[in-house]
């Protein structure tokens, strides 16, 4: 990989039912905000820093991944927030619910949501931020 040292991380991408619902719940909820859409195809949201994009379509010619079926420690969208409980309640009465309660794991505070897309949100509250 020393011949391509520009990699970085673009986007993560996610097929979902109904882009256009994901898309305003994402926004509303998670502090995300469009950076580009193709209308009727596809969406780039962006967080905060501008530095994690999460693309969202809704393409029925291939298949979805069933995010009811795996446990949420295989694949979720985590989260940085100052008071986890607050942001759960605000996520709750939006439409997400809890999967696994709040809880302490090192100097970590974690607490794990499923969206109303099913889609597994974890948020998470470091005493050492990530970077």
């Amino acid at each position: 990989m020393a011949n391509y040292p520009d990699f970085t991380f673009e986007h993560l991408a996610i097929n979902v039912p109904d882009r256009d619902a994901a898309e305003r719940w994402y926004v509303e909820n998670l502090n995300l905000r469009v950076v580009r859409s193709v209308p009727g195809a596809m969406s780039f949201l962006a967080d905060a820093s501008g530095r994690v994009v999460l693309e969202l379509y809704a393409n029925d010619s291939v298949a979805r991944m069933d995010f009811s079926s795996l446990h949420y420690l295989t694949l979720h969208l985590a989260f940085a927030v100052h008071d986890i409980r607050a942001a759960a309640a605000d996520l709750t009465a939006a439409g997400a619910e809890v999967v696994d309660d709040y809880r302490v794991a090192g100097d970590d505070e974690l607490m794990m949501l499923r969206d109303p897309f099913g889609v597994y949100i974890q948020l998470v509250h470091r005493k050492q931020p990530m970077v």
